[in-house]
């Protein structure tokens, strides 16, 4: 399946475990060649009229100032699709009942595992 609608289908997870209070982190690991964009990580914040999350973005360099964003699920969606397959090949969600990985292989198919979780307990995001 390409990678795309296999994508949309790891989200729906990600969405059902924010919506369930089991979502705990989210990384885009694995670059693609030698970016200077390290890491992608993604924390819940919780306030009392919406969910977002905070989107770090990490990077190789420490002349780089990492970036943060707090964004809503949907706009998160749309970011970080932009940077499958173009700087990372796999995405990691940890709630607190299981983990579920999201990888590109080199054939441009998407396949999705899941494992025990890292996760027993949520912590939020702290913007600073």
């Amino acid at each position: 399946m390409p990678y795309q609608d296999m994508f949309a289908l790891f989200w729906e997870q990600v969405k059902e475990s924010c919506q369930e209070g089991r979502f705990a982190k989210l990384t885009m690991a694995k670059t693609i060649g030698k970016p200077n964009l390290k890491n992608i990580f993604v924390r819940p914040v919780y306030s009392d009229n919406d969910f977002m999350v905070l989107v770090k973005l990490r990077y190789q360099s420490k002349e780089t100032e990492d970036e943060e964003n707090e964004l809503t699920l949907e706009e998160a969606f749309v970011f970080l699709k932009s940077y499958l397959k173009t700087s990372f090949s796999t995405v990691l969600l940890f709630t607190t009942t299981k983990d579920v990985t999201f990888k590109i292989n080199k054939k441009g198919a998407g396949r999705i595992t899941e494992n025990a979780p890292t996760f027993h307990n949520v912590t939020q995001a702290k913007n600073d």
